[in-house]
């Protein structure tokens, strides 16, 4: 059983930046691929980013240039480091971490706020 804990969440205003951060603990296995998803009020699950193991990213057109998935080196933590920051930016946001595509671990979410 892995477990997921996400912190870094919070209240910014339009322009500002924030740092998302998750950790893996329990059952530690090596992940295919770690990543953000978020969900705003009304939205769909929205992908984010995400980062397989050989270290390639893939970002969303709506964060592309402005937000960054990253990993430590032992592959147990993802990171989303998150610049100029929009309202539209705003949503729960999720890091999740699969062992093979289709099983996949879930964090429970840190709220991400983005005011004018």
């Amino acid at each position: 059983q892995v477990q997921l804990v996400e912190s870094g969440g919070g209240l910014v205003q339009a322009g500002g930046s924030l740092r998302l951060s998750c950790a893996a603990s329990g059952k530690i296995v090596t992940f295919v691929s770690m990543g953000w998803y978020r969900r705003a009020p009304g939205n769909q699950h929205e992908m984010v980013a995400r980062i397989a193991s050989g270290g390639n990213t893939v970002h969303s057109d709506s964060v592309k240039g402005r937000f960054t998935v990253s990993t430590d080196k032992a592959r147990k933590t993802v990171y989303l480091q998150m610049n100029d920051l929009r309202p539209e930016d705003t949503a729960v946001y999720y890091c999740s971490a699969c062992v093979v595509p289709d099983l996949c671990s879930w964090g429970q979410g840190t709220q991400v706020t983005v005011s004018t």
